[in-house]
């Protein structure tokens, strides 16, 4: 059988879409979009106040604060002639065990508090996505993965603290790094844990006609 390929006429030039702006400050969020053939016409992170609020889960604080870092950057990006109209991706990633958040590690003694406590025990992560469309309207979605550490020794923790890996990152660890060793089990999106779920995102785009497949050209 022989498969004929004519002349694509939904191939899209670069800005023949709507632009997009990513307000993340997160190398791993912008080599992700690159996986899937997304290059960000900007990149202009939003600095809000991240704490939990009183009682707050792990899955309602990663959908505020991806709702509130959307509209805070697409406020900016709306001060740009050479952006507007847009849309506007934004994420955050939170692990949780049980309703117990887990820090964004910037010190080595809570980098050893949350591996002691994801060593040999489930624990799952939340990333809330939220887009700002070109009228101002929020999409949203929240995408769930539960994973399982294997039992660490204590050479295992205290290598792995010595790597720096660590460093900034939720929960203590880089999934996509050294600590892919730790997994045994994970149930649903990888690139979720990594900081930015793919399949979701590109359906969120597509529904404002911003299609990812049209890029790959």
């Amino acid at each position: 059988m022989t498969f004929t390929l004519g002349r694509r006429d939904d191939r899209s030039a670069p800005h023949s879409g709507p632009r997009l702006v990513l307000g993340s400050a997160s190398p791993r969020r912008v080599a992700l979009l690159a996986q899937i053939g997304v290059k960000p016409d900007a990149v202009l992170p939003a600095e809000i106040d991240e704490t939990p609020r009183p009682l707050e889960g792990p899955s309602a604080l990663a959908e505020r604060l991806a709702r509130e870092k959307a509209l805070a950057t697409s406020a900016i990006a709306g001060k740009r002639a050479d952006l507007v109209p847009c849309l506007t991706l934004a994420a955050d990633t939170v692990v949780g065990v049980g309703r117990r958040i887990l820090p964004k590690c910037e010190t080595c003694d809570e980098a050893e508090a949350c591996l002691s406590l994801l060593s040999g025990r489930g624990h799952r992560v939340f990333t809330g996505l939220a887009l700002v469309t070109g009228n101002g309207a929020v999409r949203r979605r929240l995408v769930e993965t539960r994973l399982r550490f294997k039992r660490l020794s204590r050479g295992e923790v205290e290598a792995y603290l010595l790597s720096g890996e660590w460093r900034g990152k939720a929960g203590g660890y880089a999934i996509q790094g050294l600590a892919g060793v730790f997994v045994q089990r994970l149930v649903g999106s990888y690139s979720n844990v990594v900081g930015l779920p793919l399949a979701e995102a590109a359906t969120l785009l597509a529904g404002e006609g911003y299609h990812v497949y049209r890029r790959w050209a």
